[in-house]
Parts: C-alpha cells; structure tokens; sequence
C-alpha cells in the first residue's frame, strides 16, 4: 500500500496541535504502562498496522513483556492483566466500537471501582487521541516500517 500523502510535511502545526495534545495528554497522570496497553488494544481493533508496530515497540521501551503484548488480543481471557487495566481494556473497547457498542452503563460501570471519575476522563480523552491517531495514519496510509524499508530497496 502507498502513502497517499504525508501530512506531517504537508501540514506541520496540524499535526503538531495533535501531538501536543497527546504529549498533554500522556503527562495527566494515567500509568505510562496502560496509556500504552490501551493504544496497541486500540490499534488492534481499527487495523492500523503502523500503529500496532509504533506503540508495540514504544511498550516494550516502557517495560511492557512480550508475553503480554503478545496476548493482548486476548486479555479477557489471560490471566495477564489486572482489573484496573481489563476495565481500561474494556472501555478502549467500547469507545473504538462506539457505533457498535454504543458505551453500554455495564462498561461504564466497570470502571467505577478502578478509577476514579478524574483518572476516567483521562482514560476517555487518552482512547479518543488514539482512535484519532489510527484514523489519521489509516486515511493518509502511513506505511508500517517493515514496507518502507521494502519499498526504498
């Protein structure tokens, strides 16, 4: 697949509004660990391949075991992960499938005894940044590494 454009050439202090707010966004308080968790499940789940391999890697420099990042995928089933992160999961969830999903009062619930109603606008915000990031690589084709390192040869 080709890029169609790159929009960081194109229009920097567009995307530097965006990576502004993510950076503001990364630095309110949520555990870097799960802020990163919640990027990969979100990439996952909109086939942003780019994506996927970025914020895997970025997990991986943040401490995160492959064994985790490996099974991501599958949380509700791996006893890998703890309830403060499935309820984060499952709310990433909910909101990247929102027309779908339409955010149940079960999947809000969730979240009440993990975070507080603070650290719950953060987690919304921080889901809503990333949906936004997935959406921008997959509309402008940002090629995953691996091919444009195939593509230049």
């Amino acid at each position: 697949m080709k890029p169609r454009m790159n929009p960081f050439a194109v229009a920097p202090e567009a995307v530097n509004v965006m990576l502004e707010l993510s950076k503001k966004v990364e630095a309110l308080g949520l555990e870097r660990s799960l802020l990163e968790l919640i990027k990969i499940r979100a990439s996952q789940l909109n086939g942003c391949a780019f994506c996927i391999h970025m914020h895997t890697r970025d997990a991986r420099v943040h401490g995160e075991t492959e064994e985790r990042i490996y099974l991501l995928d599958g949380w509700r089933e791996s006893p890998l992960y703890t309830e403060r992160e499935r309820a984060a999961l499952g709310w990433t969830e909910t909101l990247t499938l929102v027309s779908e999903t339409h955010a149940p009062d079960e999947d809000y619930a969730a979240l009440k005894p993990h975070f507080t109603e603070e650290e719950i606008v953060k987690l919304t915000l921080m889901i809503a940044i990333i949906n936004s990031w997935n959406r921008f690589a997959i509309g402008f084709r940002n090629v995953h590494p691996v091919a444009a390192r195939s593509d230049a040869a």
